[in-house]
């Protein structure tokens, strides 16, 4: 229901006539027509005929039509989308105020609303300290103290010009603002604060949702402390809330972790689970991950669904990818006991099933593909089953760690490895292969003709069209239909006619010249050995593990222990849950229950 206008006064008000016509130096177009406020230019916007429309049916007020000296022509912004919004819901809930401001003629300068507010002195920052001058000729607006959203509260919206107030301060600093002229408006909008927000009390941080902001922002325990006792000193910490307590903040993960020599590892897995999220672990719902940086060999369990967090449970920046080191770390995180599946890149996976590393005869722990036979690679999709993995034949040298049941493929590095003989098939003085040398000039030549590529740069190649038009017929065959593997079958979404089209991508590397190598033996001899849905058990997500844990060596550098570790996990938890939080940006860091959604940049 539109807000009625019945106050006689203000009609008088309308109607007032000068006796003696008083001329303003003052520009009104600085002030909003609705609201009466002094606003940044950029700030102002025309007082259209539709707005006009929208404030006659909002307040029930006829709008003072003329181009006269004491009549603005502009409204703010924040005006504007007060009433947009109230045109959209027709509810008074949104409203700042009862009745807008009203104008009049006035008689003589001291009657002036634009002469009498002082405005010398103030610019962008302070713009909102202005004391509005109370003035017989302009009935100043009536402010809505019911129904007032605390989201909207946080909108640049008009407040109340009679509780506008400019603080206390020495004439020297006033003096010293003589120089700022009113048209020194710079500034951006955040460095405008309206003036309702002054009677905001402010909200104060408890010590659970301190840790959260600290762990959101990635804080290590020296910069948590300083953030928080500098929320300390302005006042914004609940009463009890500790500073010194993120100097040992890890401490309650300590007791999980235990250093033997050259190696951190987890000792008790199921209890370590529990304090991040209780009842949340099942050990056939995780899966282990095990592989070595430039840095470091890590040991991290990733769940099947990607729904929480890695964990890492086992660390060592001097141990390499050995079998002896591998069989260490199993025995010390106690792999016997939980039997998870195992993935990771078919280097290590070899390696945990004891098979001879290299370029060998018998590379497959699944049957017996001999990678020598080329003349039948592309022929015999059927090879004999391998029947046991005993050291000393058929490229077995050391007794299998774990179970060849639990092995899985690794999606990730067979679309690495489908790239690699692509690119290897390709004409060196063909368009397409000085495409991608002109494109990805970083990459030196031995690593190019190799066809070594990673996932990022991938994508980047499966959406660029202009590299599809330099190929010849042969070649636009067999990069669609590898394009169509990756999208229906190698990442979340599996197709249901996955075999025609993993055959048919089979039958266009063959024409193209591709060589079968270890990666596209799983795809033709195989496909059945794959899970339901790749990307949910995909080696990926423990890729990237690398890059989450990077920051933490680094920070870490020279003494990677348990506290390393331990304080890795106090950054995965969360203390306080709000609902309904609406966020302007997700946190920098996500937390064990938060699934990360990656967006990849589109070239």
């Amino acid at each position: 229901m539109a807000l009625q206008n019945k106050n006689p006064k203000l009609i008088q008000n309308t109607s007032r006539s000068s006796v003696v016509p008083h001329r303003c130096d003052s520009d009104p177009n600085s002030f909003c027509y609705v609201c009466g406020e002094l606003k940044l230019q950029k700030n102002l916007k025309k007082f259209t005929e539709k707005l006009k429309s929208v404030y006659k049916e909002c307040f029930a007020s006829e709008v003072r039509d003329g181009n006269h000296y004491w009549l603005p022509q502009l409204v703010c912004s924040a005006c504007k989308t007060m009433m947009d919004r109230w045109k959209k819901n027709k509810n008074n809930k949104g409203l700042k105020f009862t009745k807008p401001i009203v104008w009049g003629e006035p008689e003589n300068k001291e009657d002036c609303y634009f002469c009498m507010t002082k405005r010398k002195g103030y610019n962008s920052l302070n713009l909102h300290k202005i004391t509005y001058a109370n003035v017989s000729s302009v009935t100043k607006p009536i402010i809505s103290t019911e129904n007032v959203d605390v989201e909207d509260q946080e909108v640049d919206l008009c407040s109340s010009l009679d509780e506008m107030e400019i603080d206390g301060g020495s004439e020297e600093e006033y003096k010293s603002n003589e120089g700022t002229s009113e048209n020194d408006n710079v500034g951006s909008e955040d460095e405008y604060v309206s003036s309702n927000k002054k009677n905001i009390k402010p909200q104060t941080f408890n010590q659970e949702e301190l840790s959260d902001l600290i762990r959101e922002l990635g804080l290590p325990k020296d910069g948590a402390e300083l953030l928080a006792s500098r929320l300390k000193e302005k006042n914004l910490l609940s009463k009890g809330t500790k500073v010194s307590i993120y100097r040992t903040r890890d401490k309650s993960f300590r007791k999980y972790f235990t250093q033997d020599e050259d190696l951190v590892y987890c000792h008790d897995v199921t209890g370590l689970m529990n304090d991040l999220k209780k009842n949340v672990y099942k050990a056939e719902e995780w899966r282990l991950f095990i592989d070595s940086s430039k840095r470091s060999l890590k040991a991290v369990l990733l769940h099947n669904s990607n729904k929480y967090a890695p964990i890492p449970i086992a660390h060592s920046v001097t141990l390499k990818e050995e079998y002896k080191n591998i069989e260490i770390v199993l025995h010390k995180i106690k792999y016997s006991e939980h039997n998870w599946q195992i993935c990771g890149d078919l280097k290590i996976l070899s390696m945990i099933l004891g098979q001879q590393s290299g370029f060998t005869k018998f590379p497959c722990f699944l049957c017996l593909w001999d990678s020598r036979d080329r003349e039948n690679h592309y022929v015999k999709i059927h090879w004999p089953a391998r029947e046991s993995m005993e050291p000393g034949s058929k490229n077995v040298i050391s007794k299998p760690l774990v179970e060849p049941s639990k092995i899985l493929l690794p999606p990730l590095h067979i679309k690495l490895g489908l790239m690699k003989q692509f690119v290897k098939a390709l004409n060196k003085d063909g368009s397409c292969y000085a495409y991608l040398a002109n494109k990805f000039s970083a990459i030196t030549d031995a690593k190019l003709k190799e066809g070594i590529f990673d996932g990022p740069q991938i994508r980047t190649m499966l959406r660029d069209e202009a590299f599809v038009a330099t190929m010849n017929a042969k070649e636009k065959a067999a990069w669609l239909s590898f394009k169509e593997v990756v999208e229906n079958f190698l990442g979340n979404h599996k197709s249901e006619n996955y075999e025609e089209l993993v055959a048919d991508m089979l039958r266009k590397y063959q024409q193209l010249g591709c060589l079968m190598n270890y990666k596209l033996h799983f795809l033709h001899s195989h496909l059945d050995y794959f899970p339901e849905n790749l990307g949910d058990y995909s080696e990926e997500q423990g890729e990237r593990f690398h890059q989450d844990i990077k920051e933490m060596e680094r920070r870490y550098q020279g003494r990677w222990d348990i506290n390393m570790m331990a304080d890795f996990c106090w950054m995965l938890m969360r203390e306080s849950v709000v609902k309904g939080r609406k966020r302007k940006r997700n946190p920098l860091h996500r937390s064990f229950e938060d699934k990360r959604v990656r967006k990849h940049k589109r070239s």
